[in-house]
């Protein structure tokens, strides 16, 4: 394992196009991760988020997937914002959203409930901007409030969701601070 750690080179560059896609990979395992543990025994379990079957509830999980896209559209504009070409950035972030809505079409969303959707995403992505230029916190209740439904959530997953977005949003803005966003990649 240490020989593929050391192996490892992150790429110098990427195209919109391909950040768009390794971007849409990482909301889906982050989201696959989030989904799990509410069916586990974390701290993320203790509000119940599950349905009287035992399934996670549709309204949270569509909200789930809202904050991880936000978290990684911020950790992507964090890291680009200032030195790639503005562009290039809503490119990649265009593709993402699109990339994650077809994907709701081939499992299953009708294509009719994606403007309904995309709307709560706005909507989402402005208030939980504006949380998070308050404070971790407040963007962690932001967060819980939508994934709840309640102004009242236990300590523990308010803090669980909070260190959530820090995990996401933090590493990736690093990660992608050593790349170049280019037009087309350069062999």
């Amino acid at each position: 394992m240490t020989e593929d750690i050391q192996g490892f080179q992150a790429p110098q560059t990427i195209t919109p196009e391909g950040l768009a896609d390794d971007l849409t990979v990482l909301v889906w395992e982050s989201f696959t991760d989030f989904i799990s543990e509410w069916e586990g025994s974390s701290t993320l379990a203790e509000p119940s988020l599950l349905n009287d079957e035992g399934q996670p509830d549709q309204r949270a999980v569509e909200e789930a997937l809202i904050f991880l896209m936000w978290a990684h559209t911020r950790g992507a504009q964090q890291a680009f914002v200032g030195r790639a070409p503005a562009d290039l950035l809503k490119r990649a972030l265009d593709g993402l959203h699109d990339a994650v809505l077809e994907d709701m079409v081939d499992n299953g969303t009708p294509r009719a409930q994606l403007p309904h959707f995309e709307k709560r995403v706005s909507t989402r992505y402005a208030q939980y901007h504006a949380a998070a230029a308050v404070s971790d916190v407040a963007l962690g209740e932001a967060v819980v409030h939508h994934l709840t439904g309640s102004t009242e959530s236990p300590e523990p997953f308010t803090q669980a969701v909070t260190e959530r977005a820090v995990e996401v949003t933090g590493p990736l803005r690093d990660y992608l601070e050593d790349v170049q966003l280019v037009e087309v990649e350069v062999e």
